[in-house]
């Protein structure tokens, strides 16, 4: 006998709700395999978005989770902030599995995404134009949402309006 799925079907309040963890993320955990041993790593990154919705950092070559990426592109980004009080767990949080694609300082789409960035991030205006800083984009696969205790749902790119 099997036991029932905690996976909700997915509805539109997950969709808006995953779509909205997306939009007003400033940063996120990123995860990514150390291309030494195999083993993965997280850190804390920036987030912010294309003009098109689709997650974005900005991250020097200098660290390390860049290395990582620069050997294997496969990544998942966690975002969702637990709150000031109460229960971390009881907050809503979206794992999204993605692939890293570097934008090259040379590329055209480069000029529009650094200005969309700078108008959500002007902080980074002291450093965006350091020659080790580059955008990366995160093409997602799927994604999985924990809109709080009982309320697991499970989401494609479709869901959060990347396709």
């Amino acid at each position: 006998m099997s036991s029932p799925s905690v996976i909700r079907p997915t509805d539109d309040d997950a969709r808006a709700l995953a779509q909205r963890l997306i939009g007003t993320a400033r940063s996120g955990a990123l995860a990514v395999l150390d291309p030494t041993s195999g083993v993965p790593q997280v850190t804390r990154v920036a987030m912010g978005t294309t003009p098109e919705g689709q997650p974005l950092t900005l991250i020097s070559e200098l660290s390390a989770h860049t290395v990582a990426l620069r050997a294997d592109l496969r990544c998942s980004l966690l975002l969702g902030e637990p709150g000031p009080r109460g229960d971390p767990l009881t907050h809503p949080r979206l794992t999204l599995t993605c692939t890293a694609c570097f934008v090259p300082r040379d590329d055209p789409a480069h000029i529009r995404l650094r200005a969309h960035y700078l108008g959500t991030h002007p902080k980074a205006q002291l450093y965006i134009d350091f020659s080790d800083f580059s955008f990366l984009q995160f093409r997602v696969h799927s994604a999985a949402l924990n809109g709080g205790f009982g309320k697991a749902f499970h989401l494609g790119p479709g869901d959060l309006g990347l396709t």
